[in-house]
């Protein structure tokens, strides 16, 4: 009876020290589950963040882009959840942009040589001024650039800007398309000064166009060709003014003369700069006091001579009058250019 009671008081005394054993063992048990719990919380916390950041940044970029371009947009693509995948697989495959004329000739090696290689890389220079605008002395080059007309060639009734092109049919204006929609009632005055008209008024006879602006008002495609009639005395305009050659697949980047008949202005304005590249099909240029009146106005390169821009394009030449910007000159032009001489000849 005796050791049987001992056996029962010994079980007795156990009991509550496995409990107690069992009891931290579950307690280790959840204090580790917590922590696990909470490293995956803050981890996909992160990934999550992570993914709300990359696709911040990708709709930035397009939002950046902001100017028309042709190119269609591929879609979003998906960021990985697992942080090994994101490692080996890009965000997003993009083609590989092709060379622009403003990128021909330009190469970038690594260097060889440690002690060069761990120098930074010399910035480009920026060829770029502070530009000024006055008003364009008379010049021949001057000279072929004009004022359009929608009436009498009078004081405060132009509303464009146009200038000679060289053709065959040495009857060919180059302006932008948004500038007019058909030839009816419009003048060509070239030289305008103050009311004066040294060179004649010019009878627009035909305006020549690419689908894609009439159809569709492609910013990318907004450059017009004008025919213009003989004058009284059977000449044709480039008879008397000569023409500038038209340019195309020119650099995005070149510095260029900048013409154009502000309509609260009765002369041409002048300035010179340096262009950049505002997009695929858009080029930029930074000269003040361009205001409505001077769309259409050329580009004229400083290096070739060559016309190879209008003031148009993008915002239909731009929403400030201290930038402006014009459809990229390429094949669309020249096959519009073609056209035209085949038409006006």
């Amino acid at each position: 009876m005796s050791s049987q009671r001992r056996r029962h008081r010994k079980r007795f005394v156990l009991r509550p020290t496995l409990a107690v054993a069992l009891l931290a063992v579950v307690l280790v048990g959840a204090i580790a589950g917590v922590s696990t719990l909470t490293s995956r919380a803050v981890a996909s916390s992160r990934q999550s963040a992570q993914a709300r950041h990359v696709a911040k940044d990708s709709k930035g970029v397009k939002q950046h882009a902001g100017s028309p371009s042709p190119t269609p947009s591929s879609g979003s693509a998906a960021v990985p959840s697992d942080p090994q995948a994101a490692t080996d697989t890009p965000v997003a495959q993009l083609p590989a942009a092709e060379p622009s004329p403003s990128d021909s000739g330009s190469t970038t090696a690594a260097a060889a040589d440690p002690a060069t290689s761990s120098a930074p890389a010399p910035a480009p220079a920026d060829t770029r001024s502070t530009p000024s605008t006055a008003a364009a002395p008379a010049s021949a080059e001057a000279n072929r650039v004009g004022a359009l007309f929608s009436g009498s060639a009078s004081a405060g009734n132009h509303f464009c800007t146009a200038s000679v092109v060289h053709s065959s049919g040495r009857n060919l204006l180059l302006t932008a398309a948004h500038c007019v929609s058909s030839a009816n009632g419009i003048t060509f005055v070239p030289g305008y000064r103050d009311g004066k008209t040294p060179f004649g008024v010019w009878q627009v006879t035909q305006v020549f166009e690419t689908n894609g602006w009439t159809q569709g008002q492609d910013p990318d495609q907004d450059f017009a060709f004008l025919q213009v009639a003989p004058n009284s005395a059977g000449q044709r305009i480039e008879d008397v003014l000569g023409g500038n050659t038209l340019g195309t697949n020119e650099s995005f980047t070149s510095t260029v003369r900048l013409y154009g008949y502000p309509d609260s202005g009765e002369q041409p304005l002048l300035c010179s700069n340096a262009t950049t590249k505002q997009s695929a099909y858009q080029r930029r240029i930074d000269c003040p006091s361009y205001s409505a009146g001077t769309s259409g106005g050329p580009w004229i390169s400083a290096d070739t001579g060559h016309v190879t821009g209008v003031i148009g394009g993008y915002q239909q030449g731009g929403d400030t009058d201290d930038t402006s910007y014009t459809a990229y000159f390429d094949s669309t032009i020249a096959n519009l250019y073609q056209n035209a001489v085949s038409s006006a000849s």
